[in-house]
């Protein structure tokens, strides 16, 4: 089972810099107009943030709106938690696809692999909650990404992290909880087959 084959193109640049649209805008203005109606704005703030809002021009800008506010995620247009459940089988998150702030990962006797290679990710920290039985979990990385594997505990199990150069100063943050039982979680960079693939897939 392979999830995330589209190939729409990858913004390029730095996370905040990625630009908006209007639908971004939009969707943050609906959550700024609920939360004057729950009372957590009052009107000028309310007309303060719609005005700055409008005249974004990246979510770099469009963050600040919301980062006070429940759900400022979803407001601003990241998406849900994305759950993995491999059972006994197979799964793959490759590709392009577009990274939430929480991964979900869940795995028995099968395997799964996320490839963040040609992935968009808007977010500055994405926390993967994993829980390995028997099987395996590998997670491949772009270089410049940091990655924490510290949270997670093991009991016949393996963590290894090759992902362990000098991190690039506002790149991504990667950090996994739960638990590792009798299989193996493995973070790499990509392989040149990898990387090509994801230079294929932006174009």
């Amino acid at each position: 089972m392979t999830a995330g084959d589209m190939t729409p193109r990858r913004p390029s640049g730095p996370d905040r810099d990625l630009r908006v649209a209007d639908t971004d805008r939009e969707a943050v203005a609906e959550r700024l107009r609920d939360a004057m109606g729950e009372g957590r704005l009052s009107l000028e703030e309310l007309e303060e943030r719609l005005e700055t809002a409008f005249a974004a021009k990246t979510f770099g800008d469009l963050e600040p709106l919301v980062a006070d506010l429940p759900e400022a995620a979803q407001a601003a247009g990241w998406p849900d938690p994305l759950v993995l459940d491999a059972g006994s089988g197979s799964l793959r998150q490759t590709g392009y696809w577009v990274v939430p702030a929480t991964i979900v990962a869940t795995t028995g006797m099968g395997n799964i692999k996320v490839d963040f290679t040609g992935a968009e990710c808007r977010r500055r920290q994405v926390t993967v909650e994993v829980t390995v039985g028997m099987g395996n979990m590998v997670v491949v990385v772009p270089r410049g990404w940091e990655v924490r594997t510290s949270e997670v505990s093991t009991g016949l199990g393996h963590v290894v992290n090759r992902a362990t150069d000098r991190p690039e100063a506002g790149a991504p943050v990667l950090r996994f909880t739960g638990r590792v039982r009798m299989g193996n979680l493995k973070v790499r960079y990509p392989s040149r087959f990898e990387l090509a693939r994801a230079r294929r897939a932006g174009h």
